[in-house]
């Protein structure tokens, strides 16, 4: 018997060896040293802290968010993605414990009469007189159990993996969570910028009309010609179209919006006033240690390294001895009537296994290798999230800064283009400018009060996507 032992573990031990020769463990890669603060700013106030709700101050949008975030097919998804990966949890929870089985059996067997079972039932008596039949009837009722003991952290690292992919599933709602808050707000932006854009060219082409009735009447009066006429008037035919097209611009906005929201097309409530009145939100960036356990996706690379970790591990214990354990205990008799007699028909039984791999191990090794690529894979993705979020949030800090300055001057263009029209058509009446100039200082301030627009537009997306960057909108 303890021969029997030292020929079991010597076997182990070759195999442990055999194993560990054959692994090589993760290269080491150092990840780069993120920098302290944004542009030495050293204040730790952050905006990503504070409520979406509280956040946006337009009732409008406030309730469109809303709404989207009870609504929306990527948000429902994402909902039902944590489900899976809580039950995948679950079930590698359960492959730890002994699986219990219960059930029963009837039937007959007939055993060969040149075998052994055949020739000991030939030697015996069922009842006194009576030989064993030939085709014995056989009923069993009973417990059956099975279980994996996790000598090397098989099952416990393949747990760890799941619960990982868990946390990851929780803040891959949490990304569709602060995108959507992001992509609602900017959306609602531009619908706002829309709808003054809408109001800009409506206003211009009232005093093109207006402009175009003054020069055919001095048209008639011969004091300009009918070139005049027609350039005034194509000027009008422009503008038109151009409401047209802001128009269509418009529906598609609202649609867009009311796809988000997860409902059929709709008309969207909205204030076109606040757009002109409402300043920017002043954000405030914290530092970049914040932004690492805010935002979403970083986080969510940080999981996946952890779940790959455990896969390595997992994959590495495929190489060692697997140990079972396999039981039964019942009741087993060829009779219903004696089934359940005790202790004639008690049965049980308990066997330990043992396996090991010893040929043709080149699929465990492929499946280890891959296992290592992919924890490598999940070190650089996770790296990258962190250079993108510091890029990101450095990139919307500069476009805030300069788009202020920006909206200033171009202000200030607006005012003095506004100002050139009334000269210019005071010069014309008075012949001492021709028409063109008219026409040229109009268009140059249609397109200034547009561009202002649009710049007013990019500041409050520019608010959001700082918000969205720092990592907020999902708390």
């Amino acid at each position: 018997m303890r021969s029997n032992y030292k020929t079991i573990i010597s076997v182990l031990s070759i195999l442990l060896l055999t194993a560990c020769n054959t692994l090589k463990p993760v290269p080491k890669i150092e990840l780069r040293q993120v920098p302290a603060y944004y542009s030495m700013g050293t204040d730790t106030i952050n905006s990503a802290a504070i409520n979406w709700r509280d956040f946006f101050a337009d009732k409008n949008l406030v309730s469109l968010i809303d709404t989207a975030l009870k609504n929306n097919p990527d948000a429902l998804i994402a909902m039902q993605n944590i489900e899976i990966a809580k039950n995948n949890v679950r079930l590698r929870k359960g492959k730890l414990f002994p699986f219990v089985t219960a059930g029963g059996e009837a039937g007959f067997e007939k055993a060969g009469r040149y075998t052994s079972q055949g020739a000991g039932d030939a030697s015996a008596d069922i009842t006194p007189g009576e030989v064993v039949p030939e085709h014995l009837p056989n009923y069993l009722v009973g417990l059956n159990t099975a279980w994996e003991i996790d000598v090397w952290g098989k099952l416990r690292n393949a747990k760890k993996a799941a619960f990982y992919k868990y946390l990851q599933s929780i803040d891959g709602r949490n990304l569709v969570t602060t995108n959507l808050v992001a992509e609602i707000a900017n959306s609602y932006y531009e619908l706002l910028s829309l709808d003054n854009k809408l109001d800009i060219i409506r206003a211009t082409i009232e005093l093109q009309q207006n402009a175009l009735d003054i020069v055919r009447v001095q048209k008639q009066a011969t004091v300009v010609t009918e070139l005049a006429v027609k350039q005034f008037e194509a000027q009008v035919y422009k503008l038109q179209a151009m409401e047209y097209d802001v128009r269509q611009q418009i529906t598609e906005t609202e649609n867009k919006i009311n796809f988000l929201a997860g409902r059929f097309p709709q008309p969207i409530v909205r204030n076109k006033t606040i757009f002109k009145d409402e300043l920017p939100k002043q954000v405030a960036a914290g530092i970049p240690s914040q932004m690492l356990a805010n935002r979403p996706d970083i986080r969510m690379a940080e999981y996946e390294l952890m779940a790959a970790k455990c896969d390595v591990k997992v994959a590495k214990a495929e190489f060692y001895p697997s140990f079972g354990i396999t039981g039964f205990v019942g009741f087993n008799a060829f009779k219903t009537s004696y089934l359940f007699t005790s202790p004639q028909s008690l049965a049980y039984s308990l066997v330990g296994e043992l396996a090991a791999p010893l040929v043709n191990r080149s699929a465990i090794v492929a499946e280890f290798n891959t296992a290592k690529a992919n924890q490598i894979k999940a070190l650089y993705d996770y790296q990258q999230s962190i250079l993108n979020g510091y890029v990101e949030v450095s990139n919307e800090l500069a476009r805030i800064s300069n788009l202020q300055q920006a909206y200033t001057l171009k202000n200030k263009q607006v005012e003095t283009l506004t100002q050139s029209i009334d000269i210019a058509k005071d010069l014309f009446n008075s012949a001492r400018a021709d028409y063109l100039e008219v026409l040229v200082a109009q268009r140059d301030a249609l397109d200034a009060k547009l561009e202002l627009i649009e710049t007013k537009q990019q500041q409050l997306n520019a608010v959001a996507n700082i918000y969205k960057a720092l990592g907020g909108g999902w708390k």
